[in-house]
């Protein structure tokens, strides 16, 4: 059967969730053709051409996105089989399963799309469901050639050159459960693993198509500690030069503060940490298990290993007042990390998509106005009205900024001058920049969800 993989946004790098169940379909017998819209345009000829459509959904952006070119697939061929899958595909089913979509698979997601589009091939009706699929399997290898090149997507900037980059996971999942989170909705406190083998053999064809670094997008790359180090150990013996970074959690970074030299000496440039707040109060409604003083120590332990923190942070959440978002920008000037945080990171407000753990806090209802189908989320109001305000014009200025391709120091100048607006007593009792602000390793995208 002909089979059409869109994918919408992956982070700016080259979708594996495209890649990867394209093998597992051609392994079964199917043709493939894949559509990257983040670095493609629109192709009406490809929907004429495919039997079924599915749509790769592993995060709020890529889902948003999804929708509106499903959209596009009913108008132009109504009755064309298609599919959601990813960790988003069972957000709004009311609005998508049976509308925009036949089915939508999320979790480890490939056995059922094969068998979806093999009951197709068969003549079978498409059926109208929605499954979450968890149990172990194995993984052919992505089919990397199906995929624009990696020349089309996010660089490494380190040492004044940029570098390709690949994409690969070697795990799916959390074994924790924070509660803004969207991964514990699926696999509520469950990891699935993606063999040695495979992730190896992936490496070594991005490697191949130019990649000099790799991004381990494991929602937490230490979840499977000695799975993890394998893979690494293995990677740097048989590609020594390669550079790699990772995400994982503070607590894991305190944990298993006796990896961090390995990882260093294998290519490790910069962990990916959720910091989110540094607000303890908040840090523990959103179950995150580390507070600020344990940040602060992580980046120590990280640096004291040759080892950079990208920090993620959530500033916006219906308990924040502008004086925590100033605390944040505070702590980012402090830990000389001004050039170490994608701008857009100041402006990112709570997202709480359908059976968000979130939603089971008592003083939650509260804050809560309708769900926003479309735009994935409840909508929340904050107890302090003009954090909703100032989360705004942030927004306004993080996206001029990346217009503008404003220098990272002077963006972080503008945000904390607009937050001092609203904190005026504590303007005098501002921080003195240190060390680099530009020139630290990083991806050329910034990273948002």
């Amino acid at each position: 059967m002909r089979v059409l993989l869109v994918s919408s946004y992956e982070l700016g790098h080259q979708p594996l969730h495209v890649a990867s169940p394209a093998a597992a379909l051609r392994t079964a017998g199917h043709e493939v053709r894949c559509l990257d819209l983040s670095v493609e345009a629109w192709d009406p000829s490809l929907v004429a051409w495919a039997g079924a459509v599915g749509f790769s959904v592993p995060m709020h952006t890529a889902m948003r996105l999804a929708m509106r070119a499903a959209a596009a697939v009913r108008e132009l061929r109504p009755e064309l089989p298609v599919c959601f899958y990813g960790l988003y595909a069972p957000v709004s089913r009311d609005l998508t399963v049976g509308r925009l979509a036949d089915i939508a698979l999320a979790g480890e997601y490939e056995p059922a799309l094969v068998r979806w589009v093999g009951s197709l091939d068969a003549g079978d009706q498409p059926r109208v469901e929605a499954l979450i699929q968890l149990d172990r399997g194995s993984f052919d290898v992505p089919a990397r050639a199906l995929l624009p090149p990696l020349e089309r997507y996010a660089h490494l900037a380190i040492d004044g050159e940029e570098r390709l980059v690949g994409y690969v996971e070697a795990s799916h999942g959390c074994v924790h459960r924070c509660r803004h989170c969207p991964v514990p909705t699926v696999y509520d406190g469950r990891i699935r693993v993606v063999e040695r083998d495979t992730v190896l053999a992936d490496v070594a064809q991005l490697v191949e198509l130019g990649a000099r670094h790799i991004t381990f997008g494991d929602p937490d790359f230490l979840n499977g500690r000695r799975h993890s180090l394998a893979v690494a150990a293995t990677m740097h013996e048989r590609f020594p030069r390669l550079t790699f970074d990772c995400t994982t959690k503070v607590e894991h970074v305190l944990e298993h503060a006796d990896v961090w030299a390995e990882l260093s000496e294998a290519g490790c440039l910069f962990v990916v940490c959720a910091l989110e707040t540094v607000n303890d109060d908040i840090l523990e409604r959103l179950d995150k298990g580390h507070t600020t003083q344990e940040a602060t120590e992580a980046i120590a332990l990280l640096r004291a290993n040759g080892i950079e923190v990208r920090p993620s942070f959530m500033p916006f959440t219906p308990w924040t007042s502008p004086g925590d978002v100033l605390d944040i920008l505070d702590f980012v000037a402090e830990h000389d990390m001004v050039g170490n945080v994608d701008p857009v990171q100041y402006a990112i407000r709570l997202l709480l998509p359908e059976g968000s753990l979130l939603l089971e806090q008592g003083d939650m209802a509260e804050h809560l106005g309708p769900y926003d189908a479309r735009a994935l989320t409840h909508t929340w109001t904050a107890a302090d009205r003009r954090a909703d305000e100032l989360q705004r014009r942030i927004s306004r200025i993080v996206e001029r900024a990346g217009a503008d391709d404003e220098p990272a120091g002077e963006t972080f100048a503008h945000v904390r001058e607009t937050v001092l607006e609203y904190v005026p007593e504590r303007a005098g009792a501002g921080q003195v920049l240190a060390g680099s602000v530009e020139g630290r390793p990083r991806l050329t995208e910034p990273w948002f969800c």
